[in-house]
Parts: structure tokens; C-alpha cells; sequence
């Protein structure tokens, strides 16, 4: 398990890096405001990519099935510099997903998740529809 100070570290590492590579996503005018509010202490923020803001836990981040998000996104958007966090799926989604982590998912739940994003990825990646146009089935999970 990774710690949060570790975490943080290679977060300043990467928007370091990213800095000097100047990849930059622009954003609309009106949206640029809902990026400043920074989020408390244990906490990060990420978006979805219809724009809807999330302040997830930091110890979210040791989950399998945020790792594969955040895989995912970097390799989609790049590492973030002087921009959010963005994943690369739809705000729907993401709920579904906090929820089962909130609840102390399954095992063998979060292994079905974590595969399916990670064939949602392979898929996207090779394909030049992405997720949207994909014929993957989305996993239901019910208490």
C-alpha cells in the first residue's frame, strides 16, 4: 500500500514533469472558476469528463480500481499541469464507482471493476471511437 505522503509526492512529481512538457488542456471561460476551490485535507479532486467535480478520499487511492483510473487518464489526457484531474469516464460512472469503495466493495467486485475498466481502456485505446461507441457491458453490482 502506498501512503498518502508518497502519493503526494509523485503527484508534485508529475505536475513538475508535465510543467515541462507544456501539455495543457484549455478549458470554456465560464468552467474556469469551479476548478479553483481547492479540496480539504485528505482529500483530492477529479473530474468526470462531463465535467462534474468529485472530492474523493486520498485513501481511495489505494484501491485497484482508482489506480486503473488514474492509468487510464494519464494516458488519455497526459500527466495534469495547472489543470484538474480529469478521468476518462461519465460522472454516472464514477458515482457507481465511489459508492462500492464507500461500502468497502468486495473483493471479487472491485477485480470485475478493475478488469472492466481495464478492457474499457484496451478497447478505447485501439479503437478510434473510445468508450462511448464501445459494445462492453457495464458491470451492476446490487446490496
Amino acid at each position: 500500500m502506498i501512503s498518502a505522503k508518497r502519493i503526494i509526492k509523485m503527484a508534485r512529481k508529475w505536475q513538475q514533469m508535465a510543467a515541462g512538457n507544456r501539455k495543457r488542456i484549455s478549458y470554456p471561460r465560464h468552467e474556469v472558476s469551479m476548478h479553483s476551490s481547492a479540496a480539504n485535507k485528505g482529500h483530492f479532486v477529479v473530474y468526470s469528463i462531463d465535467h462534474k467535480r468529485f472530492v474523493v478520499p486520498l485513501k481511495y487511492l489505494s484501491t485497484n480500481i482508482f489506480r486503473e483510473l488514474l492509468k487510464w487518464s494519464e494516458e488519455e489526457f497526459g500527466l495534469p499541469a495547472n489543470r484538474p484531474i480529469m478521468l476518462p469516464c461519465e460522472s454516472v460512472f464514477l458515482d457507481y464507482v465511489i459508492s462500492l469503495v464507500r461500502e468497502s466493495i468486495p473483493e471479487d467486485v472491485e477485480k470485475a471493476l478493475t478488469t472492466f475498466v481495464a478492457a474499457c481502456h484496451n478497447e478505447a485505446s485501439s479503437s478510434n471511437y473510445g468508450l462511448r461507441q464501445s459494445n462492453v457491458q457495464t458491470i451492476i453490482y446490487g446490496f
